[in-house]
Protein backbone atom coordinates (compact mmCIF):
# COMPACT_ATOMS: atom_id res chain seq x y z
CA UNK A 1 0.00 0.00 0.00
CA UNK A 2 2.77 2.43 0.81
CA UNK A 3 5.44 1.42 -1.82
CA UNK A 4 8.59 3.67 -3.39
CA UNK A 5 9.86 2.37 -6.81
CA UNK A 6 13.43 2.53 -8.21
CA UNK A 7 13.79 2.90 -11.87
CA UNK A 8 16.50 4.13 -14.43
CA UNK A 9 19.81 2.13 -13.29
CA UNK A 10 21.83 0.81 -16.03
CA UNK A 11 25.71 0.07 -17.46
CA UNK A 12 26.91 3.49 -18.39
CA UNK A 13 30.67 4.51 -19.38
CA UNK A 14 32.60 6.97 -17.03
CA UNK A 15 32.05 10.47 -17.90
CA UNK A 16 28.01 9.69 -18.61
CA UNK A 17 24.83 10.02 -17.39
CA UNK A 18 21.99 8.74 -16.19
CA UNK A 19 18.54 9.82 -14.02
CA UNK A 20 17.29 7.56 -11.53
CA UNK A 21 13.34 8.42 -10.39
CA UNK A 22 11.65 7.31 -7.37
CA UNK A 23 7.92 7.37 -7.44
CA UNK A 24 5.78 6.63 -4.52
CA UNK A 25 2.35 4.98 -4.17
CA UNK A 26 -0.05 5.17 -0.82
CA UNK A 27 1.33 8.45 0.54
CA UNK A 28 2.02 11.99 -0.85
CA UNK A 29 6.37 12.70 -1.37
CA UNK A 30 6.28 16.25 -0.91
CA UNK A 31 5.12 15.80 2.49
CA UNK A 32 8.26 13.41 3.19
CA UNK A 33 12.07 14.13 3.69
CA UNK A 34 13.91 12.13 0.69
CA UNK A 35 16.85 10.52 0.43
CA UNK A 36 19.26 8.80 -1.69
CA UNK A 37 21.15 6.07 -0.51
CA UNK A 38 23.80 4.27 -2.07
CA UNK A 39 25.19 0.72 -1.38
CA UNK A 40 28.08 -1.27 -3.01
CA UNK A 41 29.55 -4.81 -2.87
CA UNK A 42 30.99 -5.14 0.75
CA UNK A 43 30.30 -1.31 1.74
CA UNK A 44 27.46 -0.17 4.01
CA UNK A 45 24.74 1.39 2.85
CA UNK A 46 25.96 5.50 2.46
CA UNK A 47 24.11 8.83 2.20
CA UNK A 48 24.59 10.41 -1.34
CA UNK A 49 21.75 13.04 -1.56
CA UNK A 50 18.43 14.16 0.31
CA UNK A 51 15.91 16.96 -0.21
CA UNK A 52 13.54 18.34 2.82
CA UNK A 53 10.28 18.79 2.48
CA UNK A 54 7.81 21.03 1.04
CA UNK A 55 10.77 22.79 -0.87
CA UNK A 56 13.03 22.80 1.53
CA UNK A 57 16.69 22.55 1.48
CA UNK A 58 19.00 19.65 -0.75
CA UNK A 59 21.70 17.78 0.61
CA UNK A 60 24.88 15.85 -1.04
CA UNK A 61 27.77 13.92 0.30
CA UNK A 62 31.03 15.53 -0.46
CA UNK A 63 31.52 12.47 -3.12
CA UNK A 64 28.61 13.60 -5.22
CA UNK A 65 28.75 17.69 -5.35
CA UNK A 66 28.89 19.19 -8.17
CA UNK A 67 27.66 15.94 -9.96
CA UNK A 68 24.82 14.77 -8.65
CA UNK A 69 21.02 16.80 -8.76
CA UNK A 70 18.40 16.04 -6.58
CA UNK A 71 14.92 17.32 -7.81
CA UNK A 72 11.21 17.10 -7.54
CA UNK A 73 7.90 16.58 -9.90
CA UNK A 74 5.10 16.77 -7.20
CA UNK A 75 2.45 16.25 -9.77
CA UNK A 76 4.16 12.52 -10.34
CA UNK A 77 4.73 12.11 -6.54
CA UNK A 78 8.37 11.58 -7.50
CA UNK A 79 11.87 12.23 -6.46
CA UNK A 80 14.88 12.45 -9.38
CA UNK A 81 18.42 11.65 -9.08
CA UNK A 82 20.43 13.30 -11.69
CA UNK A 83 23.86 11.87 -12.12
CA UNK A 84 26.39 13.72 -14.59
CA UNK A 85 30.48 12.68 -14.84
CA UNK A 86 29.88 9.11 -13.92
CA UNK A 87 32.57 7.28 -12.18
CA UNK A 88 33.78 3.94 -11.80
CA UNK A 89 33.42 4.17 -7.88
CA UNK A 90 29.14 5.37 -8.41
CA UNK A 91 28.92 1.69 -9.08
CA UNK A 92 26.37 0.80 -6.73
CA UNK A 93 22.55 0.01 -5.91
CA UNK A 94 21.03 2.94 -5.19
CA UNK A 95 17.92 3.09 -2.92
CA UNK A 96 15.19 5.90 -2.10
CA UNK A 97 13.98 6.37 1.60
CA UNK A 98 11.32 9.09 2.73
CA UNK A 99 10.94 10.23 6.19
CA UNK A 100 7.95 11.66 7.84
CA UNK A 101 9.28 12.55 11.64
CA UNK A 102 13.00 12.57 11.74
CA UNK A 103 15.36 15.41 9.69
CA UNK A 104 18.70 13.65 9.97
CA UNK A 105 19.25 13.21 6.43
CA UNK A 106 22.48 11.54 6.34
CA UNK A 107 21.68 8.67 9.20
CA UNK A 108 19.71 5.70 7.04
CA UNK A 109 17.48 4.79 10.22
CA UNK A 110 15.81 8.43 10.09
CA UNK A 111 13.65 6.79 6.98
CA UNK A 112 10.49 5.21 7.15
CA UNK A 113 9.94 3.67 3.73
CA UNK A 114 12.70 2.13 1.52
CA UNK A 115 12.56 1.09 -1.85
CA UNK A 116 13.79 -2.10 -3.93
CA UNK A 117 16.93 -0.35 -5.70
CA UNK A 118 18.39 0.02 -8.65
CA UNK A 119 21.54 -0.83 -9.80
CA UNK A 120 23.97 1.18 -11.77
CA UNK A 121 27.15 0.65 -13.01
CA UNK A 122 29.34 2.52 -14.54
CA UNK A 123 32.17 1.02 -16.50
CA UNK A 124 34.40 1.02 -19.82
Amino acid sequence: QLQLVESGGGLVQPGGSLRLSCAASGFTLDYYNVGWFRQAPGKEREFVAATMRSGGSTYYADSVKGRFTISRDNAKNTVFLQMNSLKPEDTAVYYCAADLDYNDYRNRYAYDYWGQGTQVTVSS
